[in-house]
């Protein structure tokens, strides 16, 4: 990254929050999207890169939509940080054999197309996670994008369609996971997501 640049580093505890958090950002002020890194634990480190001004903006509109969903945030800035910090910051993700994932996501030419909406439940717990997933594509006129997983147990499912068709499916996934006695960290749908948010996200394997 230039020197001319800044580095927003914004922490939002859980994936769902986080993501919501990223669409905000991006749509907020003229940044661009480095990536969302893992901690080993729920809480999720988006990075964000611009000018001064804009990271400071954009970041602070994040934090608001993160506390705004009664999450924990925090947002730090760094000014102009020196070529060492930021290419730590930068580095590849690296897969994690224990933990089955990776530590963090960068958004990539290969995520899903643009679509009008996706959604995204977030549970600890696989089991009500897959069987919420079942009761959601048999409710709407969805598509399943992927599983993502943070650790803990933490599992996100992620679906797209048309903003109805999401709404009803994860209003859907919602009520089997509390029939089912699950943990529900939160379910929400992101209208018309910021084309980098999209290219961050899961494509499920045809």
């Amino acid at each position: 990254m230039s020197r001319s640049q800044s580095l927003a580093l914004l922490e939002v505890a859980n994936l769902t929050p986080a993501l919501f958090a990223v669409d905000c950002c991006l749509k907020a002020a003229n940044v661009r999207l480095q990536g969302v890194e893992s901690t080993d634990g729920a809480d999720q480190c988006i990075r964000l890169i611009g000018s001064d001004a804009e990271v400071r903006q954009a970041g602070e509109q994040g934090l608001a939509a993160a506390l705004r969903m009664g999450t924990e945030a925090r947002l730090t800035i760094l000014s102009a940080p020196l070529d060492e910090t930021a290419a730590v910051a930068d580095l590849p993700p690296v897969y994690s054999p224990l933990l089955g994932l990776y530590d963090h996501r960068k958004p990539g030419e290969t995520g899903m197309a643009q679509t009008d909406a996706i959604g995204l439940l977030e549970t600890q717990g696989l089991v009500a996670a897959l069987h919420a997933t079942d009761d959601m594509l048999k409710s709407s006129n969805v598509t399943l994008l992927g599983k993502e997983k943070i650790g803990a147990a933490y599992v996100t499912i992620v679906i797209s369609g048309d903003v109805a068709a999401v709404q009803t499916a994860i209003a859907t996934g919602k009520q089997t996971i509390e029939r089912l006695g699950g943990t529900l960290i939160m379910a929400d749908t992101i209208a018309r997501p910021h084309a980098e948010l999209a290219a961050l996200l899961p494509v499920m394997p045809k």
